[in-house]
């Protein structure tokens, strides 16, 4: 069946050398490199799911009052964008489960692609001819943040009110172009004119969407053309060796597993595990502060950054150059993904290393590149860290302002202590192995 089925689709389309050639793939045999496909299937159900909820949110932030059967709420004015995310989740049939799976795809897809950029820094996968592929993955998370803040900013909800608020006073405080930037996008003074919530819908349900859709098949493409890269499984292994399984029969029945568990893992997480709960929020009105609403984890380590930064403006000569907001907000991870968008090329700079390179380094192996990153990661999450001080305020009485000073001197210090542990363990990792080898 499956020869007179291949026979018929080459007579007709000449296709059967590519689909020969398709089927013979190879595809690396190791489960770190499943993080790039759990990333693509997240992303495939945040797609599914969030055609079903365009349905029926309403994107206006025309006022009305609410009559629906969350009682707390009944009387209470909000926006009709606020009003239809209620109703979605409390009297749509699945609309809360849709939601919350929509959710929890968001916070797993952007886990998938950040360890999957940890896993490529750390073996040296972004090395020639691979940096152009690590490149516009770096760009694939960075587009994912601004896509999943919007989604939540839609809402209209307390929580994301304040983190509007909050990325409003970022975008005023970039020099020279702030204040008309705020304007563009705001459509006037906070909170903004009535076509704000439509603006962001639009963004976020179609121009992100298509620009990841972008990245993706570009990144996609670039994997397939360079191949991938591998683990030396022994010493006779060579650069110029591909290993790994087959499309067919190896890869395609594990990767439609892989695909159906992930499927089946968030749709669990969105029946069983409650997330964004916007009832308990409340609508947003100007003037309203946050009542212990947290922002979602990928956006924790902004928040902390903007907490990190003592208060102080650059003014010359009575006018504002450039205001507080824009230390942690914008310059922060600015800083971070220009340092590692720019690590391949600084690192080939550094060793004289212009070699093509298709097999992996552990990352004992090159213990510069470990030691300095595995410093650079704790210094972001010790910044990520720091966002929670409010919270830990609340839960252990520890007061908050001891807390950021403590923060204050221990990204600095703490970095340098991994770096020399880490440095020392790769180092001693590598000469334990020399002593068995001989």
């Amino acid at each position: 069946m499956i020869r007179r089925l291949v026979r018929f689709v080459d007579q007709r389309s000449g296709g059967a050398p590519f689909v020969r050639k398709a089927l013979r793939y190879v595809f690396p045999d190791h489960w770190s490199f499943l993080l790039g496909e759990v990333a693509l299937y997240c992303f495939i159900l945040l797609v599914a799911t969030g055609v079903y909820l365009t349905l029926f949110f309403e994107d206006s932030r025309s006022q009305t009052v609410y009559h629906g059967s969350y009682k707390p709420l009944q009387g209470e004015t909000m926006s009709r964008a606020y009003e239809s995310v209620l109703h979605l989740s409390l009297d749509v049939k699945a609309g809360l489960l849709m939601r919350q799976t929509h959710h929890w795809a968001a916070n797993v897809f952007l886990a998938a692609i950040l360890l999957h950029v940890l896993r490529v820094f750390f073996t040296g996968a972004f090395r020639k001819p691979r940096d152009l592929t690590y490149v516009i993955g770096l760009a694939m998370l960075f587009t994912a943040f601004l896509e999943g803040y919007l989604g939540y900013s839609m809402v209209d909800d307390l929580l994301s009110g304040m983190g509007l608020a909050i990325g409003y006073s970022v975008a005023l405080s970039l020099p020279v172009i702030g204040a008309n930037l705020g304007l563009l996008l705001w459509g006037g003074p906070f909170p903004g004119s009535p076509s704000f919530i439509p603006r962001i819908y639009i963004a976020h349900v179609l121009i992100f969407p298509l620009l990841i859709i972008a990245l993706l098949t570009l990144h996609l493409v670039l994997v397939a053309s360079r191949h991938h890269t591998q683990f030396r499984e022994s010493p006779k292994t060579t650069e110029k060796q591909v290993v790994g399984i087959p499309a067919f029969p190896g890869q395609a029945p594990r990767s439609l597993g892989l695909m159906f568990a992930v499927f089946a893992v968030l749709f669990l997480l969105g029946g069983l595990v409650q997330i964004n709960p916007i009832w308990l929020w409340g609508p947003y009105h100007v003037g309203e502060a946050t009542n212990g609403a947290q922002p979602d984890w990928y956006l924790g380590w902004l928040i902390g950054a903007l907490r990190l930064v003592p208060g102080f403006d650059l003014t010359v000569g009575g006018y504002t150059l450039v205001p507080n907001p824009f230390w942690g907000g914008a310059l922060f991870p600015v800083v971070i993904l220009f340092v590692l968008a720019l690590w391949p090329w600084a690192e080939r700079r550094v060793t004289g290393d212009d070699a093509f390179h298709n097999l992996l380094e552990r990352p004992r192996d090159n213990a510069w590149r470990t030691s300095l990153g595995a410093a650079f990661l704790t210094w972001i999450f010790l910044v990520f860290m720091s966002g929670s001080a409010d919270r830990v305020t609340v839960w252990l009485g520890l007061d908050y302002s001891a807390q950021i000073w403590a923060y204050r001197v221990l990204i600095w210090l703490v970095p340098l202590l991994v770096f020399f542990a880490v440095r020392r363990a790769c180092r001693e990792l590598l000469a334990w192995e020399q002593i068995r080898s001989d």
